[in-house]
């Protein structure tokens, strides 16, 4: 029978068939499953099953350290990375993230929350470069909804908009399945809770099936919008982002700024490290590539065997 994984805890998986949610295994210790994954599965018992086979997927969202890959989404129409300025910003696993994004073909927006914070205002205007590069960049509030007397002037905001509705995030996921992404406590789950209103309910029945905690999200789990046109992927919040699976021609592309420069260099193989006469690094030196983003591209550069 076919279904959908909705939620994974280890080597226990939640599948939607349409008409319930069935508790799987896979056979023996075969693993690989991620949330979102369409699948097969055989009847074992009432409410029971095992996985049989992993279809295709369109694409796949995971972090890789040297010993071993976590699976966080697959077949998702787009990432929501959730930023936040309290916690401290991490503005180099911001950048692993989108990374991580463009080498899977996932378009991702980045959501800045707790708009209702003074410490807002100056994280939003320093991610304002993010927007110019393609990156959708949206202010809101997952605990309130925020207007301001002098809304903030970021783009793609204008003039005059209200800062921290929900509404154009609300937008921006119908009709797509929609993966979370981002450090722990920049507030996705409250986040979450805003946009799908039974989520806290769901999680417990999720977790009562998996024996997993219910109020810390320790592995990814799909949720339905209210509407009924598309899903959320929750995923747990994370302090880094290893992409050990790049290699140097898909660390290039992930970075649209250096990417758009590609054959402008002296060297047809240049890495845009130390080479004269290298395009990038000159549009680095006069401020044309933000020197944050440059930083991380030669730490992952340094990381590629």
């Amino acid at each position: 029978m076919p279904g959908r994984v909705v939620a994974v805890h280890g080597h226990h998986f939640l599948v939607d068939d349409g008409e319930g949610v069935i508790e799987c295994v896979t056979r023996g210790k075969k693993g690989g499953v991620a949330c979102g994954d369409n699948v097969t599965f055989a009847s074992t018992s009432a409410g029971k099953g095992v996985i049989e086979a992993i279809a295709p997927r369109r694409n796949l969202l995971y972090r890789s350290d040297e010993f071993r890959s976590k699976l966080l989404a697959a077949n998702v129409d787009q990432a929501a990375i959730v930023v936040a300025a309290v916690p401290a910003f991490n503005e180099e696993l911001l950048i692993r993230c989108l990374v991580a994004c463009e080498v899977a073909e996932i378009p991702a927006l980045i959501v800045l929350n707790k708009a209702d914070l003074p410490e807002t205002e100056a994280l939003a205007r320093a991610l304002a470069p993010y927007a110019e590069l393609g990156y959708p960049l949206l202010l809101v509030s997952a605990r309130e909804d925020v207007a301001m007397a002098e809304p903030l002037r970021v783009p793609p905001y204008q003039e005059g908009s209200p800062r921290g509705q929900l509404a154009e995030l609300d937008q921006c996921l119908s009709d797509k399945t929609t993966v979370f992404v981002g450090a722990s406590g920049v507030g996705k789950s409250t986040l979450l809770n805003r946009l799908v209103p039974d989520a806290n309910a769901t999680t417990g029945e999720i977790s009562l099936a998996l024996d997993a905690g219910k109020h810390t999200t320790t592995h990814a789990r799909l949720f339905r919008l209210p509407s009924g046109a598309g899903a959320l992927i929750d995923s747990p919040g994370m302090q880094e982002f290893g992409l050990k699976h790049l290699n140097l021609a898909s660390l290039m592309a992930a970075f649209p700024e250096i990417h758009s420069r590609h054959g402008q260099c002296r060297f047809y193989n240049c890495r845009h490290l130390k080479e004269p006469g290298c395009a990038v690094l000159e549009a680095a030196k006069n401020g044309a590539i933000m020197a944050s983003r440059m930083k991380v591209y030669h730490w992952l550069l340094a990381g590629i065997k």
